[in-house]
């Protein structure tokens, strides 16, 4: 990148550069020229073209009218008028069904996305992970996010307008080493109010989080103190999206009713991931999330993911596959101040 305040070495080392990075603009620009220009030689050279207008065409055909219409010079009058009319009426039916607002009961898709490194979000999420200090653990997620009411765009595109929904899961480590026993659980539901479009998504919602201890556990180690960890948070976030794949984010919460807990948390983190349809191959990603909390004086955990991940649409849900490294304090709130350094294999599914 070039900077003003830099010497003229400099600005040479950045012209030369950037002088390649021109000349490929412009080859790519004469190559799409030329590609237009050969697709409408062959089809003046076919031998088929389809009528323009058919009295009973049950479908139209965009792209078959402006290869009509460009190619031929005088065109009947009637014809290209109703022809016009058509492809008019047909660009605001897409337009309609992919632009305009309307109120939706269940809509498909969420607007403001949950993190993907973020250890207490819900959703479905299975990680094997060899812990520094406990060994062999298992740390399974059964839940996720859903929108209930929207007030916004529809179909298989990025969602954008207001949304109200619902969220909840279950947070379980089980201890591998020792057949699979119940360590301990958290418990989470919450309300979020979202609204966005492409580029930035604002969230406002409330959340319950409570922690307990597994039988197991408590049976294998007589006298452990359990603690009634709880949380009752109002939660104010903020997502942006600069760079096509690319989002960062950060989230403020405040504890109004607290056991245990303190009242502030502070969350952020940055993501790389597909925004649309893979296909069966997939497309690679990568996400970073730190969670700062009052309780720990502001300590928490630091979160790196990276792999494979696969998407039907933009407003579809993401499956993921990869590895994941943590490094804080626990994420098992009834172990709120024990440290633990883990690194595992794990997949993810978000709605």
């Amino acid at each position: 990148m070039c900077l003003a305040g830099v010497d003229h070495e400099n600005l040479h080392l950045c012209a030369t550069i950037m002088r390649p990075t021109r000349l490929a603009l412009l080859v790519c620009l004469a190559g799409l020229m030329l590609l237009d220009s050969a697709c409408f030689a062959l089809a003046a050279n076919s031998d088929s073209v389809v009528p323009m207008v058919e009295d009973n065409a049950s479908e139209f055909d965009e792209a078959k009218l402006l290869t009509k219409l460009r190619l031929d010079p005088d065109p009947d009058p009637g014809v290209t008028e109703a022809s016009w009319a058509q492809f008019g009426q047909s660009r605001r039916t897409n337009q309609s069904n992919s632009q305009e607002y309307q109120w939706q009961i269940m809509p498909q898709g969420l607007i403001y996305r949950p993190y993907l490194a973020g250890a207490k979000e819900s959703r479905f999420r299975g990680v094997w992970n060899n812990d520094k200090y406990e060994g062999n653990i298992w740390d399974i997620s059964l839940g996720g996010q859903v929108g209930i009411l929207r007030f916004g765009t529809s179909g298989d595109g990025r969602p954008r307008g207001w949304q109200l929904g619902i969220e909840g899961a279950g947070l379980v480590r089980l201890d591998w080493d020792e057949n699979n026993d119940v360590m301990a659980s958290d418990y989470r539901f919450g309300i979020p109010l979202t609204w966005g479009d492409d580029l930035v998504q604002y969230k406002f919602a409330y959340y319950h989080l409570s922690s307990h201890l597994g039988d197991e556990f408590l049976l294998k180690n007589v006298g452990y103190p359990r603690l009634n960890f709880s949380r009752d948070v109002l939660v104010m976030g903020v997502s942006l999206s600069p760079l096509e794949l690319w989002r960062v984010y950060s989230e403020l919460g405040f504890a109004f009713r607290s056991d245990v807990a303190e009242q502030w948390e502070f969350q952020f983190g940055i993501e790389y991931s597909p925004d649309g349809a893979t296909g069966m191959r997939g497309q690679p990603f990568a996400a970073m999330n730190g969670h700062l909390r009052e309780e720990v004086e502001f300590g928490g955990n630091f979160v790196a993911q990276t792999g494979w991940a696969w998407r039907r649409s933009a407003a579809s849900g993401m499956f993921r596959l990869g590895v994941e490294y943590y490094n804080g304090k626990n994420d098992q709130y009834s172990f709120f101040d024990v440290n633990e350094e883990k690194v595992g294999f794990g997949m993810w599914y978000d709605y």
